[in-house]
């Protein structure tokens, strides 16, 4: 296969400078950042990474190149390959890391290799992770969030950057081509004469993402608007804004209203969260539930809980998972484990 061609004589493109401005505006990855960027060897990584190498010397950053190989194809291997000969080539240093033992779901998958990302990173002193999500990456997540009826939260999916774990020092993780579409991913890489890896896992349908991409978007963009993907990335782009505004309300109405009492006990005060508008008080019960929970509640659970509001004394809730009850003790409400 056709490798990338080398990094001497920079034409500066309309894709570097779309970039470069991003860059500025945002200050996504400031100066002198050591950045390692997620590289599957598709068109849109091999963009992203190009576009960083081409810019580093006017950033001063620290370069370097992770591929995560979930070992799902029989080409995975040499996959993993190309990306390190392109690494060679480019002069980069290079992680390759293969799962042990292969995971059965996208979403094992994409656990496996942000907490890969994360080691790496720490581990060599990184503090930003790069992953090279597009306009179009966004527009299809819209959908399938949606379709699984996630809730606002589904809909301001992919921010431009987040942190990539809880531990400190805090390592970002960032999005930094996310007003791109795959057709400019594509324009580029057939510009810069670079060959992506072509990837025979995307044309499987039996991977839902794959046909939101080549059956929904394509059905909507003919019969509905041909300008689909550029809305529905511009409709997450609002919403995230909205959530991050209404997450800091939240926040603060969880520090008033809820107290941990003990380990495994905590105190909900009715009258402060029954004064708050329905949007917060559903947050607020949804950060109760995950904290006590360990994991992200479902619309079933959080309803449970907030039908207590308006509940007489002394009801309680059949068990959460993991054995916790609410009940009614007014003026509040005890989430606790059942001894």
């Amino acid at each position: 296969m056709e490798t990338a061609k080398g990094m001497t004589n920079i034409a500066w493109s309309l894709a570097h400078a779309k970039l470069h401005t991003r860059l500025r505006k945002r200050v996504l990855l400031p100066d002198n950042s050591r950045i390692l960027m997620a590289v599957s060897g598709g068109q849109d990584s091999l963009c992203l990474a190009r576009l960083l190498l081409d810019m580093q010397h006017k950033w001063q950053w620290s370069l370097a190149i992770a591929h995560c190989d979930h070992r799902w194809r029989t080409d995975s291997a040499d996959n993993a390959a190309y990306v390190s000969q392109l690494a060679q080539q480019w002069q980069t240093p290079c992680w390759i890391e293969v799962v042990q033992t292969p995971v059965e779901s996208e979403a094992a998958a994409r656990t496996w290799r942000y907490e890969t990302f994360a080691r790496l990173a720490r581990a060599n002193g990184y503090t930003h992770v790069v992953t090279g999500h597009t306009a179009s990456d966004r527009a299809e997540t819209v959908l399938y969030n949606l379709i699984r009826g996630t809730g606002l939260n589904g809909l301001g999916t992919l921010p431009w950057e987040r942190p990539l774990d809880n531990q400190q020092p805090l390592i970002s993780l960032v999005r930094p081509i996310l007003a791109f579409s795959r057709t400019e991913t594509d324009e580029f890489c057939q510009q810069q004469g670079i060959t992506p890896w072509q990837d025979s896992s995307n044309q499987t349908l039996s991977f839902r993402r794959n046909r939101i991409r080549q059956e929904l978007l394509p059905y909507l963009k003919k019969h509905f608007n041909p300008q689909v993907e550029r809305s529905l990335a511009q409709m997450a782009e609002t919403t995230a804004m909205d959530i991050q505004y209404i997450a800091a309300q939240a926040s603060e109405l969880y520090a008033q209203a809820v107290t941990e009492r003990s380990p495994q006990v905590w105190q909900i005060s009715c009258p402060i969260l029954q004064s708050a508008p329905l949007a917060l008080q559903h947050r607020v019960l949804r950060q109760l539930l995950q904290t006590a929970l360990c994991k992200p509640p479902n619309f079933h659970q959080i309803e449970k809980l907030a039908a207590l509001l308006q509940a007489p004394n002394g009801t309680q809730t059949d068990p959460f998972p993991g054995g916790f009850v609410a009940q009614v003790c007014k003026p509040v409400i005890l989430l606790s484990a059942l001894s």
